[in-house]
Formats: structure tokens, sequence, C-alpha cells
């Protein structure tokens, strides 16, 4: 943060890289041919793994983001407006995330799909972000330290027992609800343990807004962040084998046979410390556009590659069948046009959104007018019907 602003352009910046990240992954990762992921391929290895590091970084600029509009008002509780506005926010993604997940086909033939109940990231974003007022309402008359010690906490123990908590079923719940805890049924992605990811945001901005004025805020924050970070990648894996075997519990065992989530912390921490450290280059206004733009450009990049209510998307047709040298430019044309095509409707949103209103109240009106006519049709038959079995009166 600059000390002339209250704007962290280096946080758009962040989420810019980050969704432009996630549409290039999922374009190759669902249409590259499977003979050519190749893991011997030194360039098919990079690209998968700063591929993993896109989710772990979106959803800990989400929480962050979130958590340090929350916080930086001077009213508290439910009295915050974004309280309210968080709220609206959260249940809005929750209902974005059903709606694209939604096929028209199926639903006027009275059928809904399996895939509808499917979790993806907008649905852990948005319950996260109520996760997070949760704790911020429940905080609120404590003292301060308490409310960045819960988020990190969470953190914590979400990731510290991820081996105990993934192999749970959760078969006693129904599967729209089991879905957000398991994957089991094909969820992509479940709360647990990735609301870590956005907590971990929050207790970030919770350290940024209290040492906002700090003189030297970004020459410690950025050796720390970059330092912290290569520990986490390089080191964490060996400490919980060392606390295995000092403890003898299987739990740390396990985490060290698979220690994604604290390596990906450590990725988060060296993106941030990268960005910080070039974020007086990083206020070209199209780049912050984007970054401001990303539920937009998501919504977009679904129909176009997943087929979101037709079911006729770039998936169903080219899943796994491209060249390299094709999905490569492809990826590239499938960033421009998401891109292109969100920031024109952000541009125009208002235009955009005042025409499909007065739109649907248009075929609302007509469907009242339809259904009026066609309910006098039915009920003079019902008469002329029930007049011929004597059953009414002339």
């Amino acid at each position: 943060m600059e000390n002339k602003t209250t704007r962290l352009y280096f946080i758009d910046a962040m989420r810019a890289w980050a969704i432009l990240m996630m549409l290039q992954g999922h374009f190759i990762d669902g249409l590259l041919d499977t003979a050519f992921r190749d893991g011997t391929s030194t360039s098919f290895s990079i690209w998968k793994y700063f591929r993993g590091i896109t989710a772990p970084v979106f959803f800990t600029v989400s929480g962050f983001i979130f958590t340090y509009l929350l916080v930086k008002g001077d009213t508290t509780g439910l009295q915050n407006p974004r309280v309210k506005k968080g709220v609206k926010r959260g249940l809005e993604l929750l209902f974005i995330g059903y709606l694209l997940r939604m096929n028209l086909l199926g639903l006027l033939q009275g059928k809904i799909y399996d895939s509808f109940y499917l979790i993806d990231v907008l649905h852990c974003i948005g319950l996260s972000l109520l996760g997070i007022i949760g704790i911020y309402l429940l905080a609120q008359n404590r003292k301060k330290f308490v409310f960045p010690t819960v988020l990190v906490s969470i953190t914590l123990l979400l990731f510290i027992f991820e081996p105990t908590y993934k192999t749970w079923g959760f078969s006693f719940l129904p599967d729209a609800f089991a879905n957000y805890l398991t994957k089991s049924n094909g969820s992509v992605f479940t709360i647990l343990p990735w609301f870590g990811y956005a907590s971990f945001g929050g207790f970030l901005s919770l350290v940024f807004t209290k040492y906002k004025n700090f003189k030297y805020l970004y020459p410690v924050a950025i050796p720390f962040f970059a330092l912290a970070g290569a520990v986490l990648i390089s080191f964490s894996s060996d400490l919980f084998l060392q606390l295995s075997k000092w403890t003898d519990l299987q739990l740390f065992a396990n985490i060290y046979f698979n220690n994604y989530l604290f390596i990906r912390l450590g990725d988060v921490l060296i993106v941030f410390s990268v960005f910080m450290l070039f974020r007086s280059l990083l206020k070209n206004s199209t780049v912050l556009k984007i970054g401001q733009s990303t539920l937009s450009i998501y919504i977009v990049h679904f129909i176009i590659l997943y087929g979101s209510f037709t079911g006729l998307g770039l998936y169903r047709f080219f899943n796994h069948s491209l060249t390299p040298t094709v999905a490569i430019s492809g990826a590239l044309t499938f960033m421009f046009l998401c891109t292109f095509t969100a920031l024109k409707y952000e541009e125009h949103k208002e235009i955009i959104n005042q025409k499909a209103t007065i739109a649907l109240r248009f075929a609302y009106l007509k469907a009242e007018v339809y259904a009026t006519n066609i309910f006098q049709i039915a009920k003079n038959r019902l008469y002329r019907l029930l007049r011929r079995v004597g059953w009414a009166k002339n």
C-alpha cells in the first residue's frame, strides 16, 4: 500500500495475473491431447507447477481484498455496511456458481443433472466470504488480536488435518451438501481445505491494515514474504517428517507424503513478494481493470469453455484432442476473447443491465397474458365438458 492512497494496486495486478493463469490453465488442461502430457518434459512440468499456484493465489487474494475492505471503515459489527454487502456478494457468488452449472435443455425436460450440484471455485469463494463475515462478527467485541489469530489458526488447522478429513465420505449428508466437503462425487473444489487460503488472505490484510502507515512496510514485507515462502517450499516437508519421528503420529507422516498445501502457501508468499517488489510498475489501467473484472471473466470463460446452459462448449467438442501448438495458440486467443468480452461488458454494464431488465419485464408481461389466455381457454373447455356430462348447469 502506498501511503498516499488506500488502494493496493499490486493486489489488483495479482488478481489479474491469477485469472489469466486460470484461463490458459483450464483451456490447456481440458483440451490438450493426453498423449502430450509428458511428465518428463521440463516445459510441461513448469506449466503444471505454475498452474497449481493459480487457485491458492486466487483464494488468498480474494480473502485479502474482502477482509481489507471489511475492516477499512470506522464502523464495526452489524453497523458496518460492508457486512451487508459481503453477505450479498457471498450469496451472489453461490447463486452464479449454481447458475453456470445449469443445463437449460435438461431443465426444459424436467431434469436437473448431477453436475448441477458439483462445487466449483465460485461456491467456495462465496462461502469463504460468508465465513470471514461470521468470524468478524463473533470477534467484534473482543481484543483486536482475536480476529487475525482466529483466521490464521483456521488456516493451520485445515492444512494440518487435511489428511484426516479428506478420507471422510460424508455419506450421511445429501449430495448437494456433501459436495462442499468431499470430491468423491466430482466436485472440483471443496470448502475444506480451500477456506484456509481465504482465511490466510484475510490474516495478511489485517497485518497490512495495521502497518499501513509504517514507513518501511514494503522494505520489510518483501524479503520477509520471500524468505517465509522459500522456507515453506523447501523445508516444511522435512519439518513434518521430523515431527512424525518425534511424536510417532501418523498424521505428520501423511502431511509429509502429500505436503501440497503448505508448499502452495509458500508459493503464494513468493508471488506476493514479487508483485510487491514491482508494485510501481503495476498501475496499468488495463491490468487493473482485468483485476477488478475477474467475476465477469470467469463467467464468460465458463460459458465458452464448458458450455453453461446449453452444454455446447469447447470442452465438449475438443476434449483432450489438441496438439501443443494448437492448444497454446488457442489458449492465447481464448484469454484475449474472454478478457475483451468481459471488459466490454463492464464498460457498458449499466446499459446492458437496464436493457436486460426491460426485456425480462416485457417477457414476463407477455407470459402473463399468454398464461391468462391459456387459463381462460382451459376453463371454458372444462365447463363445456362438465355441462355435457351433466355436472354443471348451462
